[in-house]
């Protein structure tokens, strides 16, 4: 077994957006080696057996991503490159008529993906409604301790500083599951707006600069001018405990999908 693997032990396990779930304390191997799960003791919730897939270190703390989010970046993925080959099929016949016929039976086949990749979206936008729902009712719960923490400190059975330190910890709960809220938000835009129609409206608006000056524009300049935008815009994603952590207002001022790629996300994403 890995150094690697075996140095989840002792580390202390939060979710991405920072709320603190436990600590490893163990890992279940399957007869081969691998990692199957991973322990985690979760104080008075018990402990807690969680997928290794979904789970990176970073520093001195262990990083579950969550399952949904697993999910929605794959198939933001595999959409994305499926919709682009169906425009280039397009591209590709309307340029050359006579390959229609072997065209055809390409585009059968990733028409017929796309079909199976909108079920699966289906699917995932119920997990994601809800999660919503679970968000919501967590909220719930902790706007009524803060509150009751309010109502024992405004009858003098509770002093200010223990209800500022309460304050402070709901708040932070909140904040949390604030940030969550938005990355689904986020990524439910992001996958209603991946369809065919958008792509190839996307190409004509890099066509423009053409049109408008008579001059060829390059594919390198069209990618830098695309590019350009995201370039000057300012940073977006927060640390915490150095990965980067979604921020509820770069996901309202942004349309790319919340939590970029980072390398660590990806190796995580790969193990899928």
């Amino acid at each position: 077994m890995s150094e690697e693997k075996l140095g989840f032990v002792g580390k202390q396990v939060k979710d991405i957006y920072g709320t603190y779930i436990g600590r490893v304390v163990g890992i279940i191997t399957e007869i081969d080696g691998e990692v199957e799960t991973v322990s985690v003791d979760c104080g008075a919730n018990g402990l807690k057996q969680l997928p290794f897939e979904q789970l990176v270190i970073q520093g001195e703390f262990v990083f579950f991503i969550p399952k949904w989010r697993l999910e929605a970046q794959k198939l933001l993925r595999q959409k994305s490159l499926t919709l682009k080959r169906i425009k280039a099929l397009q591209d590709i016949v309307a340029e050359n008529d006579s390959m229609k016929e072997d065209a055809e039976l390409v585009y059968l086949k990733y028409d017929k993906k796309l079909q199976d990749l909108q079920e699966t979206e289906k699917a995932v936008d119920a997990k994601l409604q809800s999660r919503i729902a679970e968000l919501d009712a967590e909220t719930r719960n902790i706007k009524g301790v803060l509150f009751d923490a309010k109502l024992q400190f405004r009858s003098n059975e509770m002093k200010e500083e223990t209800y500022q330190q309460v304050k402070i910890y709901t708040d932070e709960m909140l904040e949390h599951i604030a940030n969550e809220k938005t990355e689904i938000a986020n990524v439910r835009t992001k996958l209603a707006n991946q369809t065919l129609e958008n792509l190839t409206g996307a190409s004509a608006a890099v066509a423009v600069p053409e049109a408008a000056t008579g001059a060829p524009v390059s594919a390198e300049s069209s990618a830098e001018a695309s590019s350009a935008p995201a370039a000057s815009a300012p940073a977006t994603d927060g640390p915490v405990e150095n990965i980067p952590v979604i921020s509820a207002q770069h996901a309202e001022n942004s349309e790319e999908p919340v939590h970029s790629e980072t390398s660590w996300l990806n190796q995580v994403i790969q193990k899928q």
